[in-house]
């Protein structure tokens, strides 16, 4: 394992540019994710560190060893890095056992070690007792565990996942992410992730590198993300969320502040960063839908405001609603036990640390 710095990294094809300038360092044994729509450079930016994409410019670095560097770039087989691919790559005409030691194969290792280190990496993945079965007799979340092991098997210094759950179904998904880390946990191996799913990407990851456009827009831990977005875009992007034009009525030194929003409606809140607390004028409000709370018929204060039910929609535990606040509509998230029906009027309540004021637009 060891540490991965990336360096002003410029990926271009011809007058495309796919990725601008980016750095950032993922310690080892970090698991940190790229997230970000389609198209934002994320997956090129993974290829780009596994060497199966030129760099047009920048650094890249591995440990103390110079991967990359401004287009001289050192061969994928030469970098100690594996990758997992969303497809996983299983060769349906091979074992289970030779898919997971193909790689100590072509290293040349003795026959004892290859034997000792898949039956180690089948265990790991939970899939011993499969090492004689062909690709095609394996679910596909037993294909993803043959591609994880194969991955680890080598040792590298580096992990790379390129969407590797986007094709199973939901229910799969969701175990797999939790033994995807609880693996990465167990080895300590430095990972990082590319993925669209902001789920997946705050439940799995030390720290998030959100992208946009090529280019990383935020960085920091999912709880950083989420409750300190630094932009329209990051706010809109992680979590289920509320974004309002706001205008600054009144601010204070210790980031809360309050705001106008359409209809007249003021709500108290708290900026983002600290370096936003001189904003004036037009900002942003963003308010999660599990921030809105249902409030009794009688309460008053701070940010509790009438409001009208106009849809309801079912989700279990959860009603997702849409009220209408003024001439402001909001997403809710309320308990299923206790559901307002379309068109009755009730009380809500919004925390004002659940306000978030952002003034990059």
């Amino acid at each position: 394992m060891a540490r991965l710095n990336v360096e002003d990294l410029v990926v271009s094809y011809g007058a495309v540019v796919a990725v601008s300038d980016i750095s950032f360092s993922v310690e080892d044994g970090e698991f940190v994710s790229l997230l970000g729509p389609s198209g934002c450079g994320k997956t090129t930016t993974l290829r780009c560190i596994a060497g199966l994409e030129s760099s047009s410019g920048g650094t890249i670095r591995l440990g103390d060893t110079m991967m990359a560097s401004d287009g001289s770039d050192i061969p994928p087989d030469k970098r100690g890095i594996n990758m997992v691919f969303q497809s996983y790559a299983v060769w349906p005409h091979m074992s289970v056992f030779e898919n997971v030691a193909y790689g100590l194969r072509t290293r040349r290792e003795p026959v004892a070690d290859i034997k000792r280190k898949v039956g180690e990496a089948l265990k790991l993945v939970g899939l011993d007792g499969f090492a004689q079965r062909y690709g095609t007799e394996l679910s596909g979340g037993q294909q993803q565990r043959v591609a994880l092991a194969r991955a680890v098997v080598t040792s590298p210094k580096l992990l790379l996942f390129d969407e590797p759950l986007s094709n199973l179904d939901a229910g799969l998904r969701d175990r797999m992410r939790f033994e995807l880390v609880d693996l990465q946990r167990r080895l300590g191996q430095t990972s990082l992730y590319v993925t669209h799913d902001q789920s997946e990407a705050m439940l799995m990851s030390d720290r998030i590198i959100l992208m946009k456009d090529g280019r990383i827009v935020q960085s920091g831990t999912p709880r950083d993300l989420y409750e300190r977005p630094a932009s329209r875009f990051a706010a809109e992007f992680i979590g289920n969320a509320n974004i309002v034009d706001a205008t600054v009525i009144r601010s204070v030194p210790d980031r809360s502040a309050l705001v106008a929003l359409a209809g007249g409606i003021t709500v108290e809140g708290h900026f983002s960063r600290e370096s936003d607390i001189r904003a004036s004028g037009q900002v942003i409000a963003c308010i999660r839908a599990e921030s809105i709370t249902r409030a009794s018929e009688s309460a008053d204060g701070v940010n509790v405001f009438d409001a009208t039910v106009e849809t309801v929609g079912f989700l279990g535990p959860l009603i997702t609603c849409t009220l209408r606040v003024g001439d402001v509509r909001l997403r809710a998230e309320l308990p299923a036990r206790r559901p307002p029906l379309v068109g009755e009027s009730i009380k809500v309540r919004i925390e004002p640390d659940d306000v978030i004021i952002i003034a990059e637009q």
